[in-house]
């Protein structure tokens, strides 16, 4: 990303060499006050754990949703360059195969993901984890003038709260895999759970369009309750405004 950053930069500083006509571009020689650069973000995400036990027997397509107000701060001695900043909502489901997550155990000093196998189990489970989040990033559109139609490249990090933490259980099924009763389980608890969170982030785009990843850089799980448990998201982003 930094090697596509400089390689723009200097493609652009290239063609206006080619141009003694034109003027250099300084944040002065636009208009950059009312153009399109990201000031509402909505993620769609594919999200994992790294540091798993064996215990933790995710599955299925878990997936996460972000949204996020911005405001866009151009670097004036250089327009390509800017600075995000904002606020935001971010949602983590995390699915589980016959296995359960005790959230909410009264006496437990770790949190256990036992296996329900053999026994009665619901036939979808999953954790959801919901965090407040200030991000801040560091900006580069390709062109400044018109980010609608312009490769932009993003890299930053997010500060988290969390905000919340519970299992999901629906349709209970016995060990045959046969239906015992219809309802829906929730247990909610944030005990084992670091209560804030740094997360480094990137995107590349194109106009309103692209992908991005994320890293938590602090573990999921508290000292002494648990492994060391690092999320990660990769994704869709859609950006506008």
């Amino acid at each position: 990303m930094a090697f596509l950053v400089f390689l723009g930069h200097a493609v652009f500083a290239q063609s206006d060499s080619t141009k003694k006509d034109k003027q250099k571009l300084t944040y002065a020689s636009l208009n950059l006050k009312n153009r399109a650069n990201d000031h509402f973000m909505i993620e769609l995400s594919y999200d994992n754990w790294i540091g798993k036990t064996d215990s933790m027997n995710t599955s299925g397509l878990s997936r996460g949703f972000a949204m996020y107000f911005m405001y866009d701060f151009p670097v004036k001695t250089d327009p390509h360059f800017s600075i995000g900043a904002g606020i935001g909502i971010d949602a983590s489901n995390i699915f589980f195969d016959k296995t359960e997550v005790l959230v909410a155990a009264q006496g437990n000093q770790t949190l256990a993901f036992p296996s329900t196998a053999n026994n009665d189990h619901f036939k979808k489970y999953k954790l959801v984890l919901t965090n407040l989040e200030v991000p801040l990033e560091l900006r580069y559109a390709f062109n400044p003038a018109n980010t609608n139609k312009s490769w932009k490249i993003a890299l930053g990090f997010k500060a988290g709260l969390l905000l919340s933490a519970y299992t999901k259980g629906k349709d209970l099924e016995n060990q045959a895999g046969q239906l015992e009763n219809a309802y829906i389980e929730k247990k909610s608890s944030t005990n084992f759970f670091n209560g804030g969170r740094i997360v480094g982030t990137a995107r590349v785009s194109y106009g309103f369009i692209g992908v991005f990843g994320q890293l938590q850089l602090t573990p999921l799980i508290k000292d002494n309750a648990g492994p060391a448990i690092n999320p990660y998201s990769i994704g869709i982003v859609l950006s506008g405004l």
